[in-house]
């Protein structure tokens, strides 16, 4: 007896054992992105082995990107299928995989596929038979195509897409395609909460993280081409030969991933750096100093993007220290560069300590009167919203308004405002909201897409840009959804009609599973998480009402800082008697700088819609809403509809435990028991500063605040991250 328990004792301790170690290899950190290559379902892998059991790579002189691409072939289709596929020189059966551009194949040359319209960065993947073999070709006029084509294969793979007839070409829509990383040369990064920069600049060039080729990895697979690699906010010591070499031995890893490197560039490093007095544009020896620079910066880094510039904005130096103009600063920096092939993107993002009327006009008034004066190879960098990436903001007017200059779009995917890292926050439906936007700049159907992807003006030079999210933290981003943000981005950027929708599908099968309710769940909680931030922090319109400097948590009562445009009660105008910011004819008239039929549109309080209501008027308490509520009413309810989201969304995660690996499943729970705790103090915070000054009561079952507004003034946050 005893030994007959004994031994159930020791088959109970191995079974749990076993059932712990089985558990410890499927837990998971988030580390690997959307290159998780885990294996499929038995069925899914039965379907696509005999399709993939060859892979064709020619070898040649194999380049370092054909290299990258066979090893992520061989790791991804390894691992998703458990059979490494057969490397072969030649195809000799069914089942092949030829990846390989028609000058270096035979094979691809004599299929004739239709590559012309693809350009470099395009390609094909085409179900074929070649020499009486079937298999499947990615194919492209360049190895940067190829690559690319090779990450949407295994994306194929990833999403359980079939294989069988499989037709697909396309070619990104936008050329530069960059993040920008506001990443300080101590490692900070501001707007950063996810740790450290990833850049470890005390260290290079000597030092090279494997992290950094599978950052490299990671935005070749959603088409990501560019990487500014310091803050906008520069450090003009980032253009200086020792830091030069450190970005250069970074180059040398993103290049076999069709990275460029770009970095920010003070406009004052002449001054700073090079011992001159003046950074005057017009000054020969300025021009020379940056010529000078150029080629330096060329002899280390000979495939080098360009530099991303802050100019004149928020205490940056800038050419109207000088009294030159944007035009004149782009134009000293772009001659630099002309003759090495790099671009400047010179960011839109000014306001100044004059106070304009409105700050939302500014960029427009500084920079359209400049249009055709810039450079061939100047873009402007043009934030999504005419403020500073708000949760939500209407378009910004200068879209459409240029059409002899390039427009770049700057999309944030830190989430500045939108809660840090602690918040889920799906921003692919605000990147589709903007995008989709319709300027009217040269009738109707002229959408945001459209001014910067070039085809409405005619211009080559086209780009998009991203604030990264990214950081030292295990899972890149600070948590797992954070990740679809800069996924989603990078998606968009190559394609920018693709929905928000059809992306966070695609994310959700990679990253967790097929999983019917899974997907169903997952999709209502990311498409519905942005609308849930704006109800609690800005409904109706309403922006910028976050705490000072950091902008963590609400500040609306902030009304004392030294420049109006610093202060929360400068955007929401609120008093006993209504709220909102006037932007019609009869306010700061910042409607005349859209097209007359946008304008007609946002200066009615009728047409303009809920969403942007209070941006663009200053309405009564009282003032009635579609709803049948007034307007205090229909404030207090968004309020509380934000908090249900948030809470909601905390449910439906809950839903999930069965079908989530616990790693990343207790850590998105916690965060979104943040979320909702934190969603509660917007709420509670910003109803009892609105009540106190409108003196209204509360709508009939709508709580009181937890706390007196008291309380939530003398909150303070010294230390709260990315500052």
């Amino acid at each position: 007896m005893y030994s007959d328990v004994f031994s159930l004792t020791r088959i109970l301790l191995l079974f749990t054992l076993l059932l712990g170690a089985a558990t410890a290899a499927r837990a998971e950190d988030g580390y690997d992105l959307w290159l998780r290559y885990p294996p499929l379902e038995k069925d899914i892998r039965d379907q696509y082995r005999p399709q993939l059991q060859r892979l064709v790579i020619p070898k040649s002189e194999q380049s370092p990107t054909l290299k990258a691409i066979e090893r992520e072939l061989v790791r991804g289709v390894g691992g998703l299928l458990e059979r490494r596929p057969v490397i072969e020189e030649r195809i000799s059966d069914d089942g092949f995989v030829l990846v390989a551009t028609p000058q270096s194949s035979r094979d691809v040359r004599a299929q004739n596929f239709p590559l012309k319209s693809l350009g470099e960065e395009g390609y094909l993947i085409r179900a074929t038979t070649i020499r009486g073999h079937k298999g499947t070709v990615v194919t492209a006029n360049s190895e940067r195509g190829l690559l690319y084509g090779s990450f949407h294969l295994l994306r194929l793979l990833q999403t359980r897409s079939a294989l069988e007839g499989v037709n697909i070409e396309t070619r990104p829509q936008i050329g530069l395609r960059v993040l920008n990383h506001w990443d300080n040369l101590d490692r900070s990064v501001e707007r950063g909460y996810a740790g450290q920069s990833i850049w470890d600049w005390w260290n290079l060039p000597d030092i090279l993280d494997r992290r950094y080729i599978d950052y490299a990895r990671a935005n070749a697979a959603i088409g990501v081409n560019g990487t500014v690699l310091n803050n906008v906010n520069a450090s003009a010591d980032s253009l200086t030969p020792r830091y030069l070499a450190k970005a250069a031995a970074l180059a040398d890893v993103f290049r076999p991933y069709g990275i460029r490197v770009y970095l920010s560039a003070r406009f004052s490093a002449p001054v700073e750096i090079g011992g001159l007095d003046t950074a005057d544009p017009k000054s020969p020896a300025v021009q020379r100093w940056w010529n000078e620079k150029a080629e330096e910066i060329y002899r280390y880094i000979p495939d080098f993007g360009g530099f991303l510039v802050k100019a004149n904005s928020e205490g940056q130096p800038g050419p109207q220290d000088y009294g030159r103009n944007h035009a004149e600063g782009a134009n000293l920096l772009a001659r630099a560069l002309k003759p090495h092939g790099g671009v400047v993107m010179w960011r839109a993002f000014v306001y100044q300590q004059d106070n304009p009327e409105d700050r939302a006009k500014q960029a427009y008034s500084d920079f359209v009167p400049l249009d055709g004066q810039f450079d061939d190879n100047v873009i402007v960098q043009v934030k999504n919203g005419p403020i500073d990436f708000q949760p939500r903001e209407p378009f910004h007017p200068m879209f459409g308004a240029m059409p002899k200059t390039p427009l770049m779009m700057e999309f944030q995917i830190t989430k500045e405002y939108l809660g840090f890292a602690s918040h889920l926050a799906y921003l692919g439906p605000m990147y589709e909201e903007v995008l989709r936007a319709d300027t009217f700049a040269a009738g109707p159907g002229s959408t945001v897409a459209k001014v910067i992807d070039g085809s409405l003006h005619g211009h080559r030079l086209t780009g998009i840009a991203g604030v990264a999210n990214i950081g030292s933290d295990r899972d890149w981003s600070g948590s797992t959804f954070n990740q679809a943000n800069w996924y989603v981005f990078g998606r968009m950027a190559w394609d920018p009609r693709l929905g928000a929708e059809e992306v966070a599908r695609d994310w959700l099968k990679i990253t967790f599973s097929d999983n019917p309710v899974l997907l169903e769940t997952g999709l209502d909680m990311m498409l519905a998480s942005r609308q849930a931030v704006v109800d609690y922090m800005t409904p109706l319109g309403l922006a910028h009402l976050m705490a000072t400097g950091h902008h963590y948590g609400p500040g609306p009562w902030v009304s004392d800082l030294a420049r109006p445009e610093w202060n929360p009660a400068y955007y929401h105008r609120a008093d006993k008697y209504g709220i909102g910011f006037d932007r019609t004819r009869e306010g700061s008239n910042a409607v005349a700088q859209y097209a007359s039929a946008v304008a007609a549109r946002f200066a009615s309080r009728n047409d303009v819609g809920d969403d942007l209501l209070l941006w663009f008027h200053h309405l009564p308490w009282d003032h009635p809403m579609p709803s049948g509520r007034d307007l205090w009413q229909e404030l207090v309810h968004r309020y509380d509809r934000g908090v249900a989201a948030a809470q909601a969304l905390q449910n439906q995660w809950q839903s999930l435990e069965p079908l989530i690996d616990p790693e990343r499943f207790d850590k998105t729970a916690r965060l979104l028991a943040v979320q909702a705790r934190e969603a509660k103090w917007w709420r509670d915070a910003s109803i009892a500063y609105f009540q106190s000054v409108s003196k209204r009561e509360l709508p009939r079952g709508s709580a009181k605040p937890e706390h007196s507004l008291a309380y939530y003034q003398q909150l303070q946050f010294p230390w709260a991250p990315g500052h």
